[in-house]
């Protein structure tokens, strides 16, 4: 833990220099010797959380940028679609929920709940089941497409996907019309269907989804969620200054 403050330190202390500093001046500054400075920063230069030309002085790196942006854009991305949640409850009288993605699984950041006296609640930080769930779908077609191929696909019940061949083909399907869908896939009596969210470089930025019981999502009603779901999910991705063309 002590590493970890003394790390902490060192960044706090560069970010305070516009110029960068050299490793005594670094270590005079968080009150350590220069060893100890320098093999924390040899540490912290390997994650490229700091960087210097040859010896020239350590300056943060460039890693803290798309760190920083991919706070920023969570911190975001939830008071842009808090909104957007409620419409899609209050058109739909389903859980509308909004997801993230995580490290190889999108995790549930904010949600609204149905009004409805059955309800599927959802709950915030539960992680996606990648190839069983509607939002863990879009995360593996639109981010991690091409490193599922080789994952272990459990079955959670009879209707899950574990063929991988059948899997690849659902998630080009999914890249194709821009939504996805499961239906008693993690759970026996759980439906869902999600849509992409794209932020300023066209990457995947947030996952838009309504859930509910199955026995409430027949085909039909799931043809009928789709439109306004992807049309809430365009106006999320342009409002994060990304493409929002809604899907047909």
């Amino acid at each position: 833990m002590g590493s970890v403050a003394r790390a902490v330190a060192l960044l706090d202390a560069l970010a305070d220099s516009e110029a960068g500093l050299g490793v005594n001046e670094l270590a005079r500054r968080i009150g350590v010797n220069a060893s100890t400075a320098s093999r924390l920063l040899a540490t912290l230069e390997d994650g490229r959380l700091v960087e210097r030309s040859p010896r020239g002085p350590y300056r943060l790196g460039l890693k803290l940028v798309a760190l920083s942006d991919r706070v920023l854009t969570q911190l975001d991305v939830r008071a842009r679609a808090r909104p957007l949640l409620a419409r899609l409850v209050a058109d739909t009288g389903e859980t509308a929920t909004l997801s993230v993605p995580g490290e190889g699984e999108a995790i549930t950041v904010d949600f609204v709940p149905s009004a409805s006296s059955v309800v599927s609640m959802a709950r915030v930080g539960r992680p996606s089941v990648p190839h069983a769930t509607a939002t863990g779908k879009v995360m593996l077609a639109f981010v991690t497409a091409q490193s599922s191929s080789g994952r272990s696909l459990t079955a959670y019940t009879e209707r899950t996907i574990t063929d991988p061949s059948a899997l690849a083909a659902e998630l080009s399907a999914i890249r194709e019309r821009g939504w996805a869908e499961a239906i008693g896939e993690r759970e026996p009596d759980l439906g869902a269907v999600a849509a992409p969210v794209f932020g300023r470089g066209g990457e995947l930025a947030a996952i838009l989804g309504i859930q509910g019981p199955a026995s409430r999502l027949p085909s039909a009603t799931r043809r009928a969620l789709r439109r306004p779901l992807v049309d809430a999910a365009a106006e999320l991705s342009r409002a994060l200054g990304g493409p929002g063309a809604p899907a047909e």
